[in-house]
């Protein structure tokens, strides 16, 4: 039935907003599609290449395509298979320290494990300060410390992931219920009981699919960090491409996305029966 005209007016002064933004609203959206609009026009003129640059690169780009094809191990296939065996360690590993480093630092960065605002922020900003470096200077630095190989490659994968896990973690414990973390406080529990029987059964299945994400994203980052002298496939891809043997780079390309498939595939189905559990 159609609504009467005193029902739509008596809605209209309810809910004013709904019916029309104030103009200093409509003012600053417009503003700020303005501004966005400038900012990637900005982007387009200083990054995107000229015409002649762009099909000249798409030639090269079909000629080196031409030389992939077919791909080919060059009948070095298990050593290419031992070094992505040592990929998939690093990333392991890396996901690994990173997760159990970052489990107690998540309960120091939320607001309802650790009340005192001065040291929250201090975790806060040690957490984006480890997160805003990305993992390949993180490798440049490790390969000059610790030399090339793949140790330097774990720690760069753990350390950028500890502040962006802390990070996560610390927003699952802010975001989870807050009556059983009560019920156990009115039973008598301690702080350290409260986060053990309030907090953990509720975050844990959270974090655990963060962290399964998370391992499948540093396949793909361990392969990288090789071409810097961090070990694995990455090292063996970046001497093919070095010495133009494209069909081996091919076919290195190949196993590392058909590893990446197969860890997304697994841990997806983990992810899942996760959250259905």
């Amino acid at each position: 039935a159609r609504m009467s005209a005193a029902s739509l007016e008596a809605l209209r002064a309810a809910h004013p907003r709904a019916f029309a933004r104030p103009p200093r609203e409509r003012l600053a959206r417009a503003a700020l599609c303005l501004a966005a609009l400038a900012v990637f026009a900005f982007a387009c003129w200083r990054v995107a290449p000229t015409m002649e640059a762009f099909t000249t690169g798409l030639g090269k780009l079909g000629f080196l395509v031409r030389f992939m094809l077919p791909p080919s191990s060059g009948g070095a296939f298990l050593p290419l298979l031992g070094a992505l065996g040592e990929t998939l360690a690093m990333a392991f590993l890396g996901t690994l320290l990173a997760a159990l480093i970052a489990l107690p630092l998540g309960f120091l960065g939320a607001r309802n494990a650790l009340p005192a605002p001065v040291l929250r922020f201090l975790f806060r900003r040690g957490f984006d300060t480890l997160r805003g470096v990305d993992s390949l200077i993180w490798a440049l630095i490790f390969v000059s410390a610790v030399g090339m190989g793949p140790f330097a490659g774990v720690l760069a994968l753990a350390v950028p992931d500890i502040g962006i896990f802390a990070k996560l973690f610390s927003e699952a414990i802010e975001n989870a219920d807050r009556r059983p973390v009560e019920a156990v406080r009115a039973c008598g529990g301690s702080r350290l009981d409260e986060a053990r029987f309030g907090l953990a059964p509720q975050v844990l299945p959270v974090m655990l699919s963060h962290v399964l994400y998370f391992f499948e994203s540093n396949v793909r980052s361990a392969s990288i960090l090789g071409v810097v002298g961090a070990g694995g496939i990455g090292l063996a891809l970046s001497e093919r491409i070095r010495i133009n043997d494209w069909d081996e780079a091919a076919f290195i390309i190949l196993m590392i996305l058909a590893a990446v498939w197969l860890i997304d595939t697994v841990s997806g189905r983990i992810r899942r029966a996760i959250i259905r559990a």
